[in-house]
């Protein structure tokens, strides 16, 4: 299992856009050239964020910012918001196993609620990181650079 980029995109979107908004206008090419990504793969990125309402983002000139206080915004949110988890499992049980051998007909039994205990962990860890909490660690590794 690994979890898309799209989601340490979004982070680091709005650690760009937190560190940045002062002094430059935020827009798909901007955060593009500090993530290194095609401009694209950000206004997708954005599209998602906008529509969980966790940024606004204004055609043209406008640029992209942030709608929440960066403590309201947990790594829940922002996973929740750009990926695409089926039926709300993070987990994606193969299809069909044979209902003729004792363990695949048992396999669901036995697995699910270990998967659901690996789940509700992990969302639980989710929700106690902000998007603060990252954008604090990132201005103090700026800070101690040695440019």
């Amino acid at each position: 299992m690994q979890i898309s980029s799209r989601f340490t995109i979004a982070i680091h979107i709005f650690a760009v856009i937190d560190i940045y908004e002062k002094d430059h206008k935020i827009t798909s090419d901007f955060l593009a050239g500090s993530i290194n990504v095609n401009p694209v793969i950000i206004r997708n990125v954005l599209q998602q964020l906008k529509a969980a309402g966790l940024v606004t983002v204004k055609r043209g000139s406008g640029g992209a910012s942030i709608v929440k206080p960066l403590n309201e915004i947990t790594f829940l949110d922002v996973f929740n918001a750009v990926e695409s988890i089926e039926n709300g499992e993070l987990f994606h049980f193969h299809d069909n196993p044979n209902p003729n051998c004792p363990v695949g007909r048992n396999i669901h039994k036995s697995l699910d609620d270990k998967l659901n205990l690996i789940q509700e962990a992990m969302e639980k860890q989710m929700q106690q990181i902000t998007i603060e909490d990252v954008v604090k660690d990132t201005q103090k590794y700026i800070s101690t650079e040695h440019v």
